[in-house]
């Protein structure tokens, strides 16, 4: 059996798609819907067909994650379950810290109780921090953490990494993607709807929408093509896939850990993502120009090329398929409300 941490949001549950569309059967989702929904399962029943076995779990407590794996016989885990936003963990590091270190420490020590000896780990291109060169490759070095979520990622790394090395039957890979975004391609399931979301493009959505007045565009004075930070977008479903694959090659490694960027090869500014929405879905944005945000990194992207030939993983959708599909998901999901 698979354990998919935070199977309930955002990638965990299109990478529980993936599974069950490349053949997996046996998938347990754990989930504490901090940060995501439990509509989420009916969602990939309604896409796969498929039921999915759940179960309410705080990763983060030692406890809840040993009855866990005295329950079910786990072979494998995807580790997705952590908060993820830059923004609230300036405001509140300690609750990104005793989350998202506490559950993978937990997710490791049972593993090695209980016998299990795979791992993908949802980490992060915020480990790169401001990198001296771009694109960054899966050996350019750790740079500073610019928030102390950045630095969860870079210790959930090293955690990984120290235990592999005293555990040599123990098969771990850490999966570092850039922006993921989008929506999946049927339009029944996408980033959760939330009043204050994180990322980009769903907040592009909402505005398209009418749900919020304006967008804030944070600083116009940065060292780029048109002043606004550059990121590298790449659609959740392509990110669901390179899981399937990476689990599959946790069979095949030479080396017991291994790491892989996940991104498009390529970066956007905030400004060129905007203009993008507006001319793939005909639609006029508001925005305005802000100040710089604390935590934001200047520009970043991947080269993807050892992703495109240990595991065979190219992305196969681009910028236009991610603005429609989201733009499609909150169309669909505030005819829902």
């Amino acid at each position: 059996m698979i354990l998919v941490s935070g199977g309930a949001g955002y990638i965990g549950s299109n990478t529980i798609i993936a599974l069950i569309e490349k053949g997996y059967k046996n998938i347990l989702s754990a989930d504490n819907f901090l940060n995501s929904n439990r509509e989420s399962y009916n969602r990939i029943k309604r896409i796969t067909g498929k039921e999915i076995l759940s179960e309410d779990c705080d990763l983060s407590i030692r406890s809840e994650v040993m009855k866990l794996f005295e329950k079910y016989e786990i072979e494998g885990i995807i580790h997705f379950a952590a908060l993820k936003s830059v923004p609230e963990s300036m405001e509140d590091p300690a609750l990104y810290y005793r989350n998202n270190v506490n559950s993978l420490i937990n997710l490791i020590d049972a593993s090695e109780k209980f016998g299990v000896k795979k791992l993908i780990f949802s980490s992060s291109c915020t480990v790169y921090g401001n990198p001296e060169s771009l694109p960054v490759i899966e050996e350019s070095p750790f740079g500073k953490a610019e928030s102390p979520y950045g630095l969860t990622k870079q210790i959930g790394e090293m955690i990984i990494e120290n235990n592999a090395l005293i555990n040599k039957d123990f098969n771990a890979i850490s999966l570092r993607y850039f922006n993921p975004a989008g929506a999946h391609e049927s339009g029944l399931t996408g980033e959760e709807m939330t009043i204050r979301p994180n990322n980009l493009v769903p907040i592009l959505a909402q505005q398209a929408a009418g749900l919020r007045d304006k967008i804030t565009v944070f600083g116009d004075d940065y060292d780029t093509r048109d002043g606004s930070c550059i990121r590298d977008y790449i659609h959740v479903s392509d990110i669901a896939e390179a899981h399937v694959l990476a689990y599959e090659h946790l069979n095949e490694m030479k080396d017991n850990y291994d790491i892989f960027n996940l991104g498009s090869g390529k970066g956007n500014t905030t400004l060129e993502v905007l203009q993008t929405f507006e001319e793939a879905n005909s639609v006029q944005l508001t925005y305005e120009i802000g100040d710089r945000r604390s935590g934001d990194v200047e520009k970043i992207y991947a080269s993807n090329e050892k992703a495109q030939k240990i595991l065979g993983w190219t992305p196969k959708r681009d910028l236009n398929d991610i603005v429609r599909s989201a733009w499609q998901w909150q169309l669909r999901a505030s005819a829902d409300q």
